[in-house]
């Protein structure tokens, strides 16, 4: 089992769930995942722990911005959040949401790359992040898709520290960033810790806007599939094989979408 304790600085290390129903959320996720989820004290504001064989592997709460349809977050650790908020706005980006405490878990703010792709960053207290990733039922990959792949990589370069490695080229067999046929993996201290799929062409929708989409592993991508469609979920892209395994893109049924992934071997 794939547990964590600490996450180096600049690593994505926890996702979460903003959602209009978190009590019908809560039955959907814990039914498709056997995730126990439980809530948080008062002062909380209604936000829940997902927890797998006892610990935590992701987190729910009520939907913040009721103006964009419900959404999967991923925080990126960080040493110092009021540091790295200082970093983001030098580099183009944006606070959303100034940096705070979140009780004695940690310290957050909610920001925007010059895409306005949100992301938040996470300042670990006593929450580390996910304990347990890259195995079925937990948290496995979170991807950027971005119309600029070139700012992109200019931007999280320069906060996080990210090296970008092109890992597909184009149909032509060159390297191309601007090519939808291209797959960025980014890298910290030689490490895969996100990815980057350029949304160029008319293979995407003209209003799809920027986002990080999260992944989740599965033990048979189609089975979860079924579930998911049981359940009241509704697929955006039915199961299809990819060199890593097989994946979908999925919605829950308060719209919040979300990827499944059965990985052809455990990543390293």
């Amino acid at each position: 089992m794939a547990e964590m304790t600490k996450y180096q600085p600049g690593t994505p290390s926890w996702v979460d769930l903003g959602t209009p129903d978190p009590d019908e959320a809560s039955r959907f996720y814990s039914d498709l995942f056997r995730w126990t989820i439980e809530a948080g004290p008062p002062e909380a504001g209604g936000y829940r722990m997902c927890l797998l064989d006892g610990k935590a592997v992701a987190g729910l709460g009520p939907q913040q911005n009721t103006d964009v349809p419900p959404y999967w977050t991923t925080y990126m650790t960080i040493a110092d959040v009021d540091e790295i908020a200082a970093a983001i706005t030098e580099n183009g980006g944006t606070i959303i949401v100034a940096p705070m405490d979140v009780l004695d878990a940690g310290r957050m703010a909610v920001a925007a790359d010059p895409g306005g792709t949100t992301f938040s960053i996470w300042q670990p207290g006593i929450h580390p992040g996910a304990a347990i990733v890259n195995e079925p039922n937990t948290w496995s990959w979170s991807e950027l898709m971005t119309r600029d792949p070139v700012r992109s990589v200019e931007f999280y370069g320069a906060v996080f520290g990210w090296e970008a490695h092109l890992v597909t080229a184009g149909e032509d067999g060159e390297a191309n960033n601007n090519s939808p046929h291209n797959y960025t993996e980014f890298h910290l201290s030689g490490r895969r810790i996100a990815g980057m799929l350029p949304m160029e062409g008319d293979t995407w929708p003209a209003d799809m806007p920027n986002q990080w989409v999260v992944y989740f592993a599965v033990d048979d991508c189609e089975a979860a599939v079924a579930k998911i469609e049981a359940l009241g979920g509704s697929v955006l892209m039915p199961p299809t094989v990819v060199p890593p395994g097989m994946f979908a893109a999925v919605k829950d049924p308060q719209g919040a979408a979300f990827n499944v992934i059965a990985m052809v071997a455990p990543d390293t």
